[in-house]
């Protein structure tokens, strides 16, 4: 009888013991770079020197299908730190501030609320107004280490050595042998090229080695086994065609998360130790990931989907891209990748990728490649960051990792391309994507609210009349340019915008054939559409076009008069037509080129903009 109540006991034990690490609440800690691809050891890459990060993979999860969402920074922290995309935030725009409801929570709230110390060492570079209990420490000192006694921690460390400033900075010692790096086909073969790849692989490596002090840190506080750890960068790396650029090579990074044993009921299914998931993930499930993995289930306006923990909603088919402005550039992208496969949808298919942003131009790789296509020097696959876009790209990441054949006009991918165009198309409708706006407009929209309330206005913002008109501007199709000119007429200052852009990326013979309807527009009460119809007719005249069109740009583009986004659109616009506004210059040189009315983080574009026309 005392066996059998001894095992009774023993039993017992070991079933509340098993209980009570399920209670546990785990200690999280992220781990993270910036500008860096899955240019990994555990990854493949066989130039790469990480073995600090190879060995932590080896006991960890490998995602193989991770996207950072936006392929620049700023929205790709907003993205992680709300779970929502910007793109339905209104902040997907390069250093932008916008306003988010008073309803939604930035995550660390989310976990300080749920009894979390976190601290955040040290980036934070979002594109929402930040309230002000977001973490319990932001700063070069933040640390775990000053937590509560017995109170679980989130914290994040953030290495910016792998930053895009540090693959140009000279002088540089070499680790890596630039004669043996890969040159992707897109790049061209040449010296600068080269030591630009080499010194980001030699930054990648000086990282690892930082990671590796952070474990033995963790490890040596006796904390490894109560904490589950996540690794990645912000986005694809800090070269040209990677930043900046909503394809997979800005896109993708590497994901490694270890959950230990203790937490083995928070693993994802396919969880295994040294095993990779090809499920695809992206930033925006991040946050609801963070709470499912502290036994919460995530918030009912987050949009992303948590890939671990307790509420973990499990695979789904695609990842979703987007890139909006670039610093003083404005363009309006859209993708989608599922494993195999990646959709690009150009909503600005008349301007080139490697549109001229000027801290882009400081990498020697950016100088060297824009010289050799001015010379004519580039093969086809070379040329294709410097000329206008199709509106649909599709690549087969098997056949074509670096994303050069383009298979849209493909009569075999025809049915993948319509799966990625209605998934992407579903996508924006599911969460009122409000950067059809320009970005100008949906801050004069949003007024007293914010652009999330107002994409779900109908009144002030008619989604599904925006997106059609941003469609068909986009994409051509028989007798658009008789629809376009009616829609020169519509009520909505948004479709008459696209309607011009459309007219304009059809060049002289759409404009010549709309001049009348152009015209009209030169005086519409929108700056955003008087700058289109002013570009395409100073462009696409005749000389009494152009005698119309430019002083409606040039009047447009003075700061102080219309504020830095009607400014910098006009700018763009100047910019664009080269020697063929070559007659506003002098007038232009005379314009204000800062305002202490600009948002705080876009102080300078318009110096920017103003310097590059002058210059040029």
């Amino acid at each position: 009888m005392r066996q059998w109540l001894w095992i009774g006991a023993v039993l017992m034990w070991l079933v509340s013991d098993a209980t009570a690490a399920e209670r546990a609440r785990p200690n999280i800690l992220w781990l993270t770079c910036e500008d860096m691809g899955p240019h990994l050891g555990c990854y493949g890459d066989a130039y790469a020197d990480t073995p600090n990060l190879d060995a932590f993979a080896s006991k960890s999860l490998r995602y193989l299908t991770c996207w950072s969402n936006a392929p620049v920074c700023a929205p790709a922290r907003t993205t992680i730190i709300t779970g929502v995309y910007p793109t339905s935030t209104g902040s997907e725009h390069m250093r932008s501030n916008v306003s988010m409801p008073a309803f939604m929570k930035m995550y660390p709230q989310l976990l300080r609320e749920a009894g979390y110390y976190c601290t955040n060492n040290s980036k934070e570079d979002y594109n929402l107004i930040k309230p002000s209990d977001v973490w319990d420490e932001s700063s070069g000192k933040a640390h775990y280490q000053h937590r509560k006694s017995g109170q679980p921690f989130f914290a994040v460390f953030n290495n910016t050595v792998t930053h895009e400033s540090q693959i140009r900075k000279r002088p540089h010692k070499a680790v890596h042998d630039p004669a043996k790096v890969r040159v992707p086909a897109y790049h061209p073969d040449t010296p600068e090229v080269r030591q630009d790849w080499a010194q980001y692989y030699d930054n990648i490596t000086s990282m690892d080695r930082t990671f590796g002090q952070q474990l033995k840190e963790l490890h040596d506080a006796g904390l490894a086994d109560d904490t589950i750890v996540f690794f990645y960068g912000d986005h694809g790396s800090g070269m040209p065609r990677s930043k900046r650029c909503a394809m997979n090579s800005g896109l993708q990074v590497g994901l490694l998360v270890h959950i230990p044993e203790k937490f083995k009921h928070l693993r994802p299914q396919e969880y295994s130790t040294g095993g990779t998931s090809d499920r695809p993930v992206s930033f925006v499930d991040l946050a609801p990931t963070l709470m499912s993995l502290i036994g919460q289930k995530p918030a009912d306006w987050m949009q992303g989907h948590a890939f671990a923990g307790e509420f973990d909603a499990g695979p789904q088919p695609f990842v979703y891209g987007f890139r909006g402005r670039m610093d003083e550039r404005v363009d309006l992208v859209r993708s989608v990748r599922d494993q195999r496969y990646v959709y690009v949808r150009h909503f600005m298919p008349h301007k080139p990728y490697g549109q001229h942003v000027s801290y882009m131009f400081e990498t020697p790789t950016t100088r060297v490649w824009k010289k050799l296509f001015d010379a004519g020097q580039l093969n086809a696959s070379q040329r294709l960051f410097f000329e206008r876009r199709q509106p649909e790209e599709l690549y087969d990441l098997q056949s074509d990792p670096d994303e050069v054949r383009n298979l849209a006009a493909s009569p075999e991918h025809q049915d993948i391309l319509q799966k990625f165009r209605a998934a992407q198309r579903a996508l924006a409708e599911k969460i009122r994507d409000v950067d059809l706006l320009p970005e100008g407009e949906m801050h004069r929209r949003a007024a007293g609210s914010t652009p999330y309330e107002l994409a779900r206005d109908d009144q002030k913002f008619p989604f599904a009349r925006i997106r059609d008109a941003a469609e068909l501007s986009s994409m051509p199709r028989p007798n658009d340019v008789a629809q376009l000119r009616t829609l020169l007429s519509e009520s909505d200052s948004a479709v008459r915008y696209w309607a011009a852009t459309g007219l304009l990326a059809r060049q002289a013979p759409a404009v010549d054939a709309s001049r009348a309807e152009l015209t009209k527009a030169l005086q519409d009460e929108s700056p955003f559409v008087r700058i289109p119809a002013g570009q395409a007719l100073a462009q696409f005249g005749n000389a009494g076009d152009q005698a119309a069109a430019l002083p409606v740009l040039l009047e447009l583009a003075h700061l102080e008069r219309h504020g830095v986004y009607v400014s910098v659109s006009a700018l763009i616009a100047i910019d664009e037509l080269g020697a063929k506004a070559e007659a506003v210059h002098a007038q232009l040189a005379k314009y204000p080129r800062t305002s202490k009315a600009n948002p705080p983080r876009m102080g300078d574009y318009v110096e920017r903009l103003m310097e590059k026309i002058l210059k040029d």
